[in-house]
């Protein structure tokens, strides 16, 4: 995980060929993607680079985090792992939950109802 790069802050504009020719003057670039949309087709503004080496990782950092591309300074730093569980309530494996929310709700104390 000290090879994968969270960039942040991307112009539009940006895509899986020029994320990963600008990281590749730092060394090896084993993936560069950055994150669409699925429903508008329309980059999210942020992306991950794998680097080959956690040398060049950090020598991408130094070298990237704060320059301007496109008048937006971008973020890079490392990528956190995905988090495995999910929030409280919901749509999760067991459908949608309202965990933690026993006061919300017609009838039990929220709107439209409660308790007396």
């Amino acid at each position: 995980m000290e090879n994968k790069l969270y960039v942040g802050n991307l112009p539009y504009s940006v895509t899986d060929s020029s994320l990963e020719s600008n990281f590749a003057e730092f060394g090896s670039v084993s993936s560069a993607k950055v994150m669409m949309d699925r429903e508008t087709g329309r980059s999210k503004g942020f992306g991950f680079v794998e680097m080959a080496s956690a040398e060049s990782a950090q020598a991408a950092i130094h070298a990237l985090n704060g320059v301007s591309v496109d008048g937006r300074s971008i973020v890079v730093s490392l990528a956190r792992p995905r988090e495995s569980g999910r929030a409280p309530g919901g749509f999760g494996a067991e459908g949608f939950r309202a965990k933690g929310r026993e006061l919300v709700g017609y009838g039990n104390g929220g709107f439209g109802g409660g308790r007396y």
